[in-house]
């Protein structure tokens, strides 16, 4: 069975292989140890935390088969962006210029840096292993963090964003960076990446152009580019424009990425989530459910079918397997969707 659960130190050689499978441009796992061994803690600090009452926490969870002990993948909520450190984007804009004397009305985008989502909720680190992207692993990555953010809000913004991975190639180069590069800065785009990676932003702020750019003055290959997801990316940004994210404009500093939006109470995986009384007997469904007990330091999170969910009793019927797997007994609260 494939369960989700806080991430822990044990964790550490797993987590660094997926942040090597995971290749350049995925900031939120740099391949660095001590930055890696300071998530792991920083993530086991989240949620030992009974209040968090400052919504400062960094939560990282991993897919686990608990047949095997392998870990498939991470998915990973930053609870508050942008307060200890700026979280920088461009801003795409349109401006009308005109000339009544030359009859001209033209509309132009320009690129502004901004600051903009400060306090903001962030999803991230979603990452599964190629072996194992059949079936619904992807899915119960990317929603799982709905759940558990249904189920105590009180540690989350009320805006949610998500920043997609922007185009690069199999080089790890990004047409976008090739084009501030040559005019702006003296590094190349992985070691930009880099220094985001591990928490250097002081650049940005002091190499960035202060004022807008023009797209249409970027090369033909960066204009391309903007506002487009990696391929690797496309099917998580699906999965998030299904749950209600919208792209209102703002891409990543660097390689262009969408940065997608919605206010959490508006997000169909929480709207659509049911909190519901647990009795465990014997059961099979004929529904796959995507399930989740109410802990945070003991978090724990499935899809199964040998779950049913009765309306007459307002009680989810879950069998001993997956109960035991998701820590749950006989009147235990459960949060669950149908899938």
């Amino acid at each position: 069975m494939q369960i989700i659960r806080p991430i822990r130190q044990s964790d550490f050689a797993a987590l660094k292989q997926i942040s090597i499978e995971a290749g350049h441009g995925f900031t939120s796992l740099p391949q660095c140890d001590d930055q890696l061994t300071a998530k792991i803690q920083h993530a086991e600090t989240a949620v030992s935390d009974a209040l968090q009452a400052n919504k400062d926490g960094s939560y990282l969870f991993v897919l686990e088969d608990s047949e095997t002990q392998t870990i498939l993948g991470t998915t990973g909520i930053e609870a508050c962006v942008g307060h200890d450190s700026p979280l920088y984007h461009y801003r795409i804009s349109q401006n009308r210029i005109g000339s009544k004397l030359l009859g001209v009305n033209r509309t132009v985008n320009t690129l502004s840096v901004c600051n903009d989502y400060h306090g903001a909720s962030e999803i991230c680190t979603l990452f599964l292993r190629k072996a194992y992207r059949n079936g619904s692993a992807g899915r119960l990555l990317s929603k799982i963090r709905f759940l558990f953010m249904a189920q105590h809000p009180e540690r989350f913004s009320s805006t949610v964003i998500a920043e997609m991975r922007g185009v690069s190639d199999e080089h790890g180069q990004s047409p976008f960076w090739q084009w501030l590069q040559e005019h702006f800065f003296d590094i190349d785009f992985a070691t930009a990446v880099h220094l985001v990676g591990t928490g250097e932003k002081h650049f940005i702020a002091e190499l960035m152009p202060a004022y807008p750019i023009y797209l249409s003055l970027l090369s033909k290959e960066a204009q391309a580019v903007v506002s487009q997801p990696h391929n690797s990316t496309v099917p998580a940004l699906r999965l998030l424009q299904q749950e209600g994210f919208q792209h209102k404009g703002y891409v990543d500093l660097f390689d262009a990425g969408p940065t997608v939006e919605a206010q959490l109470h508006d997000i169909a995986s929480v709207k659509n989530s049911t909190l519901t009384k647990v009795k465990v007997t014997a059961v099979q469904g004929k529904e796959s459910i995507m399930l989740c007990n109410t802990s945070v330091e003991h978090f724990r999170g499935a899809i199964s079918d040998q779950v049913k969910f009765d309306e007459n009793s307002q009680t989810l019927f879950v069998s001993p397997d997956v109960a035991n797997q998701l820590l749950l007994g006989s009147q235990d609260e459960v949060r669950f969707m149908v899938m």
